[in-house]
């Protein structure tokens, strides 16, 4: 099997600023177009993390635990036939695309539209800035799919016209990834109330699927104590450098991970398989 390729420059991602505009429950309704055939929304309901239960039911807990702050929803109408429009606010863009990723069908067709839009002729789904919008449609044919394409442009670039991946999704090595996988897990990765925050893609070679997953924890002592809760769990010794390190976490199989200053980067496998020379690889990362 061949070496499996990253780059060290995981492990240097520069801040990207967006252009982001305030983002009001009125300015999201100010900002959508006249579309041919559709009346505009006339009115609209708005959800915070108090009520939103109440709009999408057992839905919510992970809107909020994605750092949900306001949903601003309204039709467009045409007779019986109707355009839902939901907008949520997050607090930040990453809890924005993590909150699209999660939700994320690779059956859909993907579009170019903020930082990325899959939809079919009957639902739209994209991110920008901070916000992930949902459009779902009574109808579904050509011309309602070309207006929900219409709207959700308009609002991208309102809200985000540079809309993009995170950044530390951007670094991520493009051989082998599996296209769209890419996700912002914003608490208890693989199921570990100690990994927050986490980077991952998804990449395929030959038969095998894996995760390369990311954290940026802040500071080399703050990633220190991530590991040290690892450790602790998978009763390793506590005694532990900077560099290549080997997890072996019972419910999830061996997991190679690099430590480098504020950066955890690692490999996890769902099935706990082997990837062959994987050391060799994660050594390669390390800053000379």
């Amino acid at each position: 099997m061949k070496y499996i390729y990253y780059v060290v420059t995981l492990l240097f991602v520069s801040p990207v600023f967006m252009t982001v505009t305030a983002q009001t429950p009125d300015e999201i309704c100010s900002w959508l177009p006249e579309v041919e055939g559709w009346q505009k929304p006339v009115s609209k309901e708005v959800f915070d993390p108090d009520n939103l239960f109440d709009r999408i039911n057992g839905a919510a807990p992970l809107f909020i635990e994605n750092g949900f702050r306001e949903m601003t929803a309204c039709d467009y109408t045409k007779g019986e036939d109707y355009m839902t429009i939901q907008v949520y606010r997050h607090a930040t863009p990453e809890d924005a695309f993590g909150m699209y990723s999660s939700e994320r069908s690779p059956d859909l067709t993907f579009y170019e539209i903020g930082g990325e839009a899959h939809a079919d002729n009957g639902s739209m789904f994209f991110f920008a800035g901070s916000l992930y919008v949902k459009i779902r449609s009574s109808i579904s044919n050509d011309e309602t799919g070309k207006a929900m394409r219409e709207i959700a442009g308009v609002l991208a670039r309102k809200t985000a016209s540079d809309a993009d991946y995170p950044a530390m999704i951007k670094a991520f090595p493009k051989e082998n990834k599996i296209p769209h996988t890419e996700s912002y897990t914003t608490s208890n990765y693989i199921g570990h109330e100690f990994l927050n925050k986490v980077y991952a893609c998804q990449y395929k070679q030959d038969d095998l699927t894996y995760q390369l997953f990311a954290i940026d924890a802040g500071s080399g002592e703050a990633a220190k104590e991530i590991l040290h809760k690892y450790f602790t769990f998978t009763k390793q010794p506590l005694e532990f450098e900077e560099g290549l390190l080997l997890i072996k976490d019972r419910y999830n199989g061996d997991i190679p991970c690099l430590w480098n200053g504020r950066y955890l980067i690692g490999i996890y496998q769902e099935n706990g398989n082997a990837i062959p020379e994987t050391e060799t690889k994660l050594r390669s990362w390390a800053v000379k």
